[in-house]
């Protein structure tokens, strides 16, 4: 028994470890054997719970880039543990979840059945979209298929970002079926070629989808234009100094210049680049949309705000609605504003479309770019493209590529181009295909020159949205009811008799 229970351990421990690489580098060869290693843990809650917390350190790690947190104003001595203490506590949260699906798991009928793997699977799919919306969610089993397999990626213009998570748990079900099963057993051949049919024909059809992306309602013609994107590579540590507030209205003013001279339509510039109710020192030449800040009924906003052309001060602006725990949100606790170098922000609208003047934008502000439910929304009420502004320093490389895979299936789930600006990378462009086309090198200013053409028509994820894992859950949940109705309830345990004292016979 006790070797049993070390083994599932381990089991959980490994499969966590191969889960943390697969989202740090991504691939199905990584994440499908790390999700048969939980197959086989998952009948122990301590051991799922050890998978989950385990892939979130070693995807997470760049969490530890937080620190140092003095120039926030953090005592020297309290920078590492708070940095530590937030990377542990979304590896707890991790665990508790991963600990309630294996319990719901193993409460299920029909264990080792596909109707169960099925339902579990369709359940973890909703727990990532649902999550996603949260402020506590970064990346999941989902978003691992970018940049490494970009056709089984292409389904999720029909399922999300929450089906590739389920047909990956599936794929998992499946090879742990198979190393369990003895190959003596008559439905080992057939699982093994039902399986590869089945990587076989989810390939071909996502690579179709690929070269025609088919969406309802067609492609109608829509003008390109050309458009600028603006890195500035501004350490965040050093943004509030006296020097970067002088040359940062310098720097600006130049990117726009550069971007006229190449002829760009408008310039696009990160988060958090305007300071809070300031206006340009000079007219700008051309649009600039740009990330920054503004007062709203006495509450300040982080948002993407638009000065036109000959303007200096903005007239259109859209909020950022998802705020990160304690850089931009805190609850109002003694001692805990100073977590934040902005002192607290206040959300804005859910809806991420704007209509700013020129072609619709669905808009992503920081890490809203993992909240694929909400740029589909804003899709089906007319957005043309995408635009995603972040400033991910001072975080590593590692958080840029986990943020340019989810910008990639956001372009795949909505058929949209998107173009990101960010403050030390990604800056890229992206297809509607979920393609690169161009990029900035990571941590290198500079301005990138690139082609932007609007799209039309919606796909399947865009109109029905988790519809496919509802009746995913609705179908297993039914074929599990059957099964449990015709083997009846089940039987009692017969209560074990005490044996009477002998002085009482």
């Amino acid at each position: 028994m006790g070797n049993d229970r070390s083994l599932v351990l381990l089991q959980g421990l490994l499969g966590g470890l191969l889960a943390g690489v697969a989202l740090t580098v991504s691939g199905p060869w990584w994440m499908v054997p790390a999700l048969a290693l939980l197959w086989a843990a998952s009948r122990s809650s301590l051991a799922s719970a050890i998978w989950g917390a385990v892939a979130v350190l070693v995807s997470h790690r760049w969490l530890l880039a937080l620190h140092p947190l003095m120039w926030i104003g953090v005592p020297a001595g309290l920078s590492l543990p708070i940095a530590i203490g937030i990377w542990l506590a979304c590896a707890l949260l991790a665990a508790l979840l991963l600990a309630c699906w294996s319990y719901l798991l193993n409460r299920l009928p029909l264990q080792g059945s596909f109707a169960n793997a099925a339902l579990a699977a369709a359940v973890w799919g909703l727990l990532e979209v649902a999550l996603s919306k949260s402020p506590s969610f970064w990346i999941g089993v989902g978003g691992s298929l970018l940049p490494a397999d970009p056709p089984l990626a292409a389904l999720s213009r029909w399922i999300g970002e929450g089906g590739l998570a389920a047909l990956q748990l599936l794929l998992g079900w499946w090879l742990w079926r198979l190393l369990t099963m003895s190959r003596r057993e008559s439905g080992w051949p057939a699982l093994l070629a039902g399986g590869l049919l089945s990587l076989v024909v989810l390939h071909g059809v996502g690579a179709r989808l690929l070269q025609n992306p088919e969406t309802i309602g067609g492609q109608a013609e829509l003008a390109e234009y050309s458009v600028a994107l603006w890195q500035p590579a501004i350490p965040t540590r050093e943004k509030f100094s006296a020097q970067r507030q002088r040359d940062l209205p310098v720097r600006l003013q130049a990117a726009l210049q550069e971007a006229d001279a190449a002829n760009a339509n408008w310039l696009l510039a990160p988060e958090g680049t305007l300071p809070l109710n300031d206006s340009l020192s000079a007219p700008t030449p051309i649009p600039l949309m740009s990330g920054g800040f503004r007062w709203s009924r006495g509450r300040q906003r982080s948002a993407m705000l638009l000065v036109d052309a000959g303007g200096t001060t903005p007239l259109a602006s859209i909020d950022k609605h998802r705020l990160v725990p304690l850089g931009e949100w805190v609850p109002s606790w003694p001692g805990i504003s100073g977590l934040s170098a902005i002192g607290g922000l206040e959300a804005g609208e859910p809806s991420r479309l704007w209509r700013w003047g020129g072609p619709p934008a669905a808009v992503a502000i920081c890490y809203e770019i993992s909240n694929g439910a909400a740029l589909a929304r804003a899709v089906a009420d007319g957005a043309e493209w995408i635009l995603a502004a972040a400033n991910l320093d001072p975080y590593p490389r590692l958080l840029q590529q986990q943020y340019l895979a989810l910008a990639q299936l956001r372009s795949l789930e909505t058929a949209r181009p998107l173009l990101s600006t960010a403050n030390t990378g990604p800056t890229a462009m992206i297809r509607a295909d979920g393609q690169i086309a161009a990029r900035l090198a990571s941590f290198d200013p500079g301005v990138l020159m690139v082609p932007l053409q609007p799209r039309k028509g919606l796909t399947g994820y865009v109109r029905w949205g988790e519809t496919p894992l509802l009746l995913m859950i609705g179908a297993s949940s039914l074929v599990l009811i059957r099964s449990a109705s015709r083997s009846g309830p089940r039987p009692a345990r017969p209560r074990r008799r005490k044996t009477p004292p002998l002085d009482q016979e």
